[in-house]
């Protein structure tokens, strides 16, 4: 049985998913999961893969996205990220980069707010 919570993660990432997309992004996966860490979103756009942190939140709270992003996230992002590419025999010149797409649902109006912060930085 799933949670209100995981109903709601799975509709952000559902509207993430459209997003990118309309966006001329390439999908390659989804939840991609390891012990130590989820990689929600990877994706493509042109020669660039781009690991997508997807956080949706209730119209009603107020945070910023990157708030979300706390240094034990960081450490499994990085790692598992580096699992991610290791598996998938990436080259060390393939460029990448880790997106946040920040989704607001606002279930009353069934409208949602995209913000999509490009390039965080690990350290």
């Amino acid at each position: 049985m799933t949670t209100q919570k995981q109903n709601t993660g799975k509709l952000g990432e559902d509207i993430a998913v459209k997003y990118l997309e309309s966006h001329k992004y390439k999908i390659l996966g989804r939840n991609y999961r390891k012990p130590w860490g989820e990689i929600d979103i990877v994706a493509q756009q042109s020669d660039e893969l781009v690991f997508v942190e997807v956080k949706t939140q209730n119209q009603k709270f107020e945070w910023r996205p990157e708030e979300n992003i706390t240094r034990h996230k960081k450490h499994q992002l990085s790692r598992i990220i580096a699992t991610y590419l290791k598996e998938h025999r990436t080259s060390e010149s393939q460029d990448w980069r880790i997106d946040i797409l920040a989704i607001k649902l606002d279930f009353q109006t069934k409208d949602a707010q995209i913000e999509h912060i490009q390039n965080i930085v690990l350290n």
